[in-house]
């Protein structure tokens, strides 16, 4: 029984040992359960098979004791069972022998899923190779056996397989309304040009956030772009989404049309604006940031078209360059105003995609750099993956049905029909 010390006070000061109880009855509680789940399993199977007889009458499929005792790695620790084994006689056509195997506690499994899922959330979420040990040792103890950092690096070659049969599903059924799309670069070691990976997040009709293309390309280009939406069209994704988000420097605003030709276009803001300062003296960005915010925060498109206007005869004189940069992309700014007001938080930005890869950035920060294009691009793959799950839904995601179906809207507000 696992033991740790406590400090409990014993008159004179003594320092008692106190067995940790709560842990152990709940390991054994675990145990139990276990065991009950896979005689179960057991009784069910001979249930199913067990009027299989050979020409001699015997019982082909019988219980026969139970396998040699097993050690699984559990959150709990350390739980001992003993499975029950059964012999098959049974052949397949083939000649070969059939075998029972248990879906509830397979042969190869060592750990549970809790554990298996902590080893990729360290080294996903900074922890170095070297800190491995003393990581894991703080975590689950330290008699935890396979659970070196050597670990890694098979689950490593785990996530590539993963990644290339994701890459490869069947997006025959899926319908999206927005997409957010972005390109990252990353240091890739032994490599000449930085990695740039391309990455679509999507928004189905029913609001949820979906990661839907993780591709590696040269640079943003426009070619690098349309070989990524052709290999989503080829996949099923035959109707392309109602509006697309991102950013001004990238090739996918040349590649949409070529491919998905209805999609309409969002600019992010936050970009433009970065864009914009970056033209102007810092002792006149706060005063320019300022305007900037009164045009995309307009309740109105009218609004915002008059706090364009302003904002150009403002600094057109002086700051040429930066009025220029603004007023190039003045109908992809504005676009969100045709759509529902509820979603333009959400689609007046690449928020989406920069939030996920704050992670990234962290991970590539703390391993200086990502190695090669396989691992970047199955780091990516993953840590895009994980925080999908904390992604929630859009709001008022029942007006994603009306604009799917291109339900006119104006200054954010449906229109009547």
């Amino acid at each position: 029984m696992k033991k740790i010390k406590l400090l409990k006070s014993a008159g004179q000061g003594q320092i008692e040992e106190v067995e940790d109880v709560i842990t152990e009855l709940c390991r054994r509680g675990a145990r139990k359960m276990l065991a009950t789940a896979l005689e179960a399993e057991v009784e069910a199977y001979l249930e199913q098979h067990g009027k299989v007889r050979d020409e001699k009458g015997r019982r082909q499929v019988v219980r026969n004791g139970y396998l040699p005792e097993r050690t699984i790695q559990t959150g709990l620790g350390e739980i001992e069972i003993r499975q029950p084994r059964i012999e098959d006689g049974r052949r397949t056509p083939n000649g070969e022998r059939m075998r029972f195997s248990s879906k509830i506690l397979p042969p190869y499994l060592r750990k549970t899923r809790q554990m298996e899922e902590l080893i990729p959330w360290l080294y996903l979420k900074g922890i170095s190779s070297g800190d491995f040990t003393e990581a894991l040792c703080a975590l689950v103890g330290p008699n935890a056996r396979g659970l070196s950092a050597n670990t890694v690096t098979r689950l490593k070659n785990v996530w590539a397989q993963e990644w290339q049969g994701w890459n490869r599903r069947s997006l025959a059924n899926k319908e999206y309304v927005y997409f957010w799309v972005d390109g990252v670069y990353f240091n890739v070691r032994l490599e000449e040009d930085r990695s740039c990976i391309l990455v679509v997040i999507g928004a189905t009709k029913d609001g949820k956030k979906e990661l839907v293309a993780v591709q590696d390309g040269y640079r943003e280009s426009e070619q690098s772009w349309k070989e990524l939406l052709l290999d989503l069209k080829i996949r099923g994704l035959k109707n392309g989404p109602k509006l697309a988000i991102g950013d001004g420097a990238l090739g996918f605003w040349k590649a949409l049309p070529q491919v998905y030709g209805k999609c309409r276009v969002q600019r992010c803001w936050l970009h433009k604006t970065v864009n914009v300062l970056n033209y102007l003296p810092k002792g006149a960005q706060a005063n320019a940031k300022a305007k900037l915010h009164d045009i995309w925060m307009a309740e109105s498109k009218s609004g915002a078209e008059k706090a364009f206007d302003h904002f150009l005869k403002t600094y057109s004189a002086k700051y040429p360059k930066a009025t220029e940069c603004l007023a190039k992309d003045r109908e992809a700014l504005l676009a969100f105003y045709d759509f529902p007001a509820e979603h333009w938080k959400h689609i007046r930005t690449t928020n989406p995609v920069e939030s996920a890869f704050a992670t990234v950035r962290l991970r590539t920060y703390k391993t200086k750099g990502c190695g090669t294009r396989i691992a970047t691009l199955t780091m990516v793959f993953k840590l895009v993956q994980s925080a999908e799950k904390r992604w929630r839904r859009l709001d008022s995601h029942f007006l994603l049905m009306d604009v799917y179906n291109e339900v006119k809207f104006e200054d954010g507000l449906k229109m009547a029909a």
